[in-house]
């Protein structure tokens, strides 16, 4: 199982990003995704996690409060991919974004966390 994020990069305060994180290799089935970040010198950070869902519902979502209200996280189930959509950033955002999935690989075993890469965001004031 691999998750390979994208969409990191060098943008001015105020501007926006679309981060994008797929699953990749062979499971079962995928459980909650989200989004953290870390900044240099500090601990990493939950941003936003999403559940599941199912065919008519997104999955309820939940947000750091430094982010809620700019940040919007969403998934596409039949992609395995997790968005984050950041908007209105600040230097404050500059941080490597990793995205993490809760992933069972077989039916009948327990699940397990897995994490992407990470992928720098850099706000320039």
């Amino acid at each position: 199982v691999q998750l390979q994020a994208s969409g990191g990069g060098l943008v001015q305060a105020g501007g926006s990003l679309r981060l994008s994180c797929a699953a990749s290799g062979r499971f079962a089935s995928i459980n909650y995704m989200g989004w953290y970040r870390q900044a240099p010198s500090k601990e990493r950070e939950l941003v936003a996690v999403i559940s599941r869902g199912s065919t008519n519902y997104a999955g309820s979502t939940n947000y750091a409060d430094s982010v809620l209200g700019r940040f919007i996280i969403s998934r596409d189930n039949a992609k395995n991919t997790v968005y984050l959509q950041m908007k209105s950033l600040e230097p404050e955002d500059t941080a490597v974004y990793y995205c993490n999935a809760n992933i069972r690989v077989r039916w009948g075993r327990d699940p397990s966390d897995y994490w992407g890469q990470g992928t720098l965001v850099t706000v320039s004031s």
